[in-house]
């Protein structure tokens, strides 16, 4: 499962804009970076235990979150952001430095996200399976 490195900054965005029509999180980083993130891939690589498990191999494979919104984006500190995502989703804490790691890899983690569906025999717009007692208690 992806995850950022020491090799991206930690440095905020010098602008962060969330455009809820096109479902797009736009980063201006001071190194001259700008990312546009859509919200589908955030909230299919959220850093929360309900997406990423664990530990290794514990992920959970997101789907149907094309239409994803971002209904709130609430500061955490001077480090981070915790989104608030229309399907209920709301436990994931962007680092700064993981934002700038989505921004860099999107390409690559898009590609990921593909292959893995893939392998899973899985839809990338097929319903979210039910689970009984969801994931960490949480749900």
């Amino acid at each position: 499962m992806a995850r950022a490195s020491a090799a991206f900054p930690n440095d905020p965005p010098e602008a962060l804009t969330v455009h809820a029509r096109s479902r797009v999180l736009e980063l201006r980083y001071p190194d001259g970076a700008h990312f546009r993130i859509p919200f589908e891939l955030l909230r299919v690589y959220s850093p929360s235990a309900e997406v990423q498990g664990h530990g290794p191999g514990q992920e959970v494979l997101q789907t149907g979150k094309r239409e994803v919104g971002i209904t709130e984006l609430a500061p955490v500190g001077h480090y981070a952001v915790q989104p608030s995502f229309s399907d209920g989703h709301d436990s994931g804490i962007f680092t700064w430095e993981y934002l700038y790691f989505l921004g860099a890899e999107q390409e690559r983690l898009w590609e990921e996200y593909h292959t893995r569906l893939a392998d899973a025999g899985l839809e990338r717009d097929a319903p979210m399976p039910v689970k009984a007692g969801g994931a960490c208690g949480h749900h």
